[in-house]
């Protein structure tokens, strides 16, 4: 087996067989106390792909901060092939502040690839694109549902791509949604480099989720494993079997008012089933919200109350409900707490 090469990250080569924490410095704070993006390399003995792990890209999002701190406590990580690079927290100002935005209030995941001489958020966007990205073959990015809301755990990734597909498949979440690329994101900009590059949404934020964690700790690894950096599992184990996606909608609130939900995340719905009902606060009105496609609840909002046009539930569409309402059922099985 060949020899890995060594690797620069941040000025900093980090030779075969090492592993190196690295603080990518950032924007200064206003007290001028300096700030860094900590950054572990994990540089293999042996030849391999080179894949970068991110996190907290929107600086409230935390599920994958703990998804990849129990990562590097992995004891198989010491005999990797290739590279590791793994990012816990991206958008520092923002996890400091529990807040998905940087402090210019821009969205980092709508600015890379930014650049050197731009806004705060073009310039952190610019030092990932160009010390982690830039070094990669293959990427995985963390995500949350966003405040008060909640995602079934989900790869969303361009299917059109076959290496990209066979990437998303060998994750093992129960759904993956063939998503356009938005510009500014980080996956447009690595699509624009040809590599592939997943989502992983699990979750909400500001809140740890032990089954999205856990799916996603096993997740990173079975990708490992595909890629060559981990060796294959003797014996295969249980795999949820993922269903595909082709298309997603929000259901929203068709009034204002406070909302009784009637499914739950992963539930399987058909057109026409009543999802929730919205009341006035006296009691005396009642609208329902209805599914309007058959489908699986992929995400969901957490608040009960809405006003008129509030997203409620987030279904994907699926050719055989049944099979996906399985994929769903057997994920759950898989990540149960007993298992």
């Amino acid at each position: 087996m060949a020899t890995n090469s060594t690797i620069e990250i941040g000025g900093t080569k980090i030779a075969p067989g090492k592993r190196v924490n690295i603080d990518l410095p950032v924007a200064d704070l206003y007290t001028s106390e300096s700030l860094h993006m900590p950054v572990q390399v994990i540089c293999g003995r042996r030849a391999g792909p080179v894949l970068f792990v991110s996190a907290a890209i929107h600086g409230d999002e935390l599920n994958g901060v703990e998804i990849i701190r129990r990562l590097l406590k992995r004891k198989s990580l010491g005999s990797i092939r290739g590279t590791l690079l793994a990012v816990p927290i991206v958008n520092v100002h923002g996890f400091l502040n529990q807040s998905r935005y940087l402090p210019d209030r821009r969205d980092l995941n709508r600015t890379f690839p930014g650049s050197a001489k731009g806004s705060i958020a073009a310039r952190l966007a610019n030092l990932f694109i160009t010390e982690i990205v830039s070094k990669a073959d293959y990427g995985i990015d963390l995500h949350t549902g966003a405040l008060n809301r909640s995602n079934l755990p989900q790869i969303r990734a361009n299917l059109d791509d076959e290496k990209t597909l066979e990437f998303a498949n060998a994750f093992g979440a129960p759904v993956i949604i063939n998503s356009n690329t938005r510009d500014g994101s980080l996956r447009a900009c690595a699509a624009g480099m040809g590599m592939p590059v997943l989502t992983y949404e699990a979750g909400e934020a500001l809140r740890f989720d032990e089954v999205s964690v856990r799916a996603g700790l096993r997740g990173i690894l079975n990708t490992m494993r595909l890629i060559g950096m981990l060796p294959r599992l003797k014996k295969d184990k249980a795999v949820a079997r993922p269903v595909i996606a082709r298309s997603s909608s929000w259901v929203r609130a068709p009034t204002s008012g406070i909302v009784s939900a009637k499914v739950k995340l992963g539930s399987s719905v058909v057109v026409g089933q009543r999802l929730a009902i919205i009341g006035d606060p006296l009691g005396i009105e009642e609208t329902n919200v209805v599914a309007p496609i058959d489908g699986i609840v992929i995400g969901c909002s957490n608040l009960p109350l809405s006003h008129e046009g509030d997203a409620l539930f987030h279904l994907g569409g699926f050719k055989s409900i049944p099979k996906a309402e399985g994929a769903v059922e057997s994920f759950a099985v898989l990540h149960d707490d007993n298992s």
